[in-house]
C-alpha cells in the first residue's frame, strides 16, 4: 500500500514514474512530466535518487551515505529525512508498507 504521510528511518521509499532525469556538470535535474515541474536534486540529491531506483529502507540509503561520505549519522539521518520528505510531498517518491513507517 502507498503512504503519503511522513517518512521515517523505518520507511521503504522508492521513486515514482513520470520523471525525465538527466546529469548537468555533476547535478542530477529532473522533471516531473505529471506536474511540469523541473527540479534540481544536485550532486548529493543525484546520489540519493539513484538508491530509490528500486525499494530501499531509509536506514539502508543512511548507511551507505555514512560509508561514502564524512558525515555523522545523526545528522545523515536528518539531513535524509527532511529531503526524502520533500520528495514525497512533491509526489516524486512513495513510502510502501504503512506500517512500518
Amino acid at each position: 500500500m502507498i503512504k503519503t504521510s511522513k517518512i521515517s528511518l523505518n520507511c521503504q521509499v522508492i521513486q515514482n514514474e513520470g520523471n525525465i532525469v538527466s546529469d548537468m556538470d555533476g547535478e542530477t535535474v529532473m522533471l516531473n512530466v505529471q506536474n511540469g515541474k523541473y527540479y534540481n536534486l544536485g550532486e548529493l540529491g543525484g546520489v540519493i535518487w539513484s538508491y530509490l531506483e528500486e525499494s530501499i529502507k531509509v536506514s539502508e540509503v543512511v548507511t551507505a551515505l555514512i560509508s561514502e561520505y564524512e558525515i555523522e549519522q545523526k545528522e545523515c539521518e536528518e539531513h535524509l529525512v527532511t529531503f526524502l520528505n520533500q520528495l514525497l510531498s512533491e509526489k516524486l517518491i512513495s513510502s510502501l508498507d504503512e506500517s512500518s513507517c
